[in-house]
């Protein structure tokens, strides 16, 4: 508790020089607002960013949970299947190093402007960290604990289920708060391709009509969307690896 108390004192504090500086220099409303003009614009503007909110927040699970599902996926074939990780894994790490926002383009090509191209985006951002988790997590079970499952007869797919699945949540739950953050991110990114609804082209007309106090509404609300996925995964981290925790 010591540890959020002492953080919202260190954001307000950061507020507040924030807001006197804003005012000392008399910075422009359209280079850098106030956080007071940006606290009213949240408030005043909601009757106009409100429909862009469900939008964004359907594509952001949409996209993690299928950004999940390709992880663990590539994760558990690479590791059962050793031989495929010299091929498949640097190609996952070249993955890496595409920038989205040029890439994004060419998937509305290849794609349209369906739901498709924006869950892929997500995907591209988000399961990278939950693959190289797990792999690792599967790597870090009890040596000797696997060795006397094997001399008890054990299977390849016991050994698996029983052992290096269960050991291995706790990497996984590491990957998943990553991949959550990235992914809030990862929507706005694909909003920006084309959408009709959703933060992503809120801001982008609030910075075209130079309302940058709106675009500042728009990150407000992208912070409160990662914090609430980030929050979420760890309590069912908690309640999945309690052992963890004891």
């Amino acid at each position: 508790m010591k540890y959020y108390l002492k953080f919202t004192l260190f954001i307000v504090v950061l507020l507040a020089l924030w807001e006197v500086l804003v005012r000392l220099l008399n910075v422009d409303s359209y280079t850098l607002p106030a956080p007071s003009a940006i606290a009213s614009a949240f408030v005043t503007a909601f009757t106009d960013y409100k429909d862009d909110l469900i939008p964004t927040v359907l594509l952001v699970l949409e996209g993690l949970g299928m950004s999940i599902v390709f992880g663990v996926m590539m994760a558990v074939i690479l590791h059962l299947v050793p031989a495929l990780e010299p091929f498949i894994y640097p190609l996952l790490v070249v993955s890496q190093n595409v920038p989205v926002i040029v890439i994004a383009p060419l998937l509305v090509i290849w794609f349209g402007f369906g739901l498709l191209p924006k869950l892929i985006v997500i995907t591209l951002v988000c399961f990278f960290p939950v693959t190289v988790s797990l792999l690792e997590g599967f790597k870090s079970v009890d040596k000797d604990l696997k060795k006397y499952m094997l001399i008890s007869g054990a299977s390849r797919m016991q050994i698996f289920r029983k052992l290096e699945w269960p050991g291995s949540m706790p990497f996984l739950f590491n990957g998943l708060k990553i991949a959550g953050t990235y992914s809030v991110m990862g929507a706005i990114i694909s909003e920006w391709l084309g959408s009709d609804k959703g933060l992503g082209k809120y801001m982008i007309i609030a910075q075209r009509a130079f309302q940058v106090d709106r675009v500042f509404v728009a990150i407000v609300w992208i912070v409160i969307f990662a914090l609430i996925i980030f929050g979420v995964i760890r309590f069912l981290e908690k309640l999945t690896v309690r052992w963890k925790h004891d």
